[in-house]
């Protein structure tokens, strides 16, 4: 679950750099609206493994 929650963060943090710095001018409101949900989700199984008790690697 850990392994999810890392692969959403490096997706919202790629997604973010796109939509915040204007390099994908284009698409930049689904790049911003992207970040939000992949980094929402990385909250979530953050929280879900922590409350599992699989916080280790």
């Amino acid at each position: 679950m850990l392994k999810w929650a890392l692969i959403f963060l490096v997706i919202s943090v790629v997604a973010g750099a796109l939509g915040f710095t204007g390099v994908a001018s284009g698409a930049k409101s689904l790049a911003k609206i992207l970040f939000g949900l992949f980094l929402v989700l990385f909250v979530l199984l953050i929280l879900l493994a922590w409350g599992a008790g699989e916080m280790a690697f």
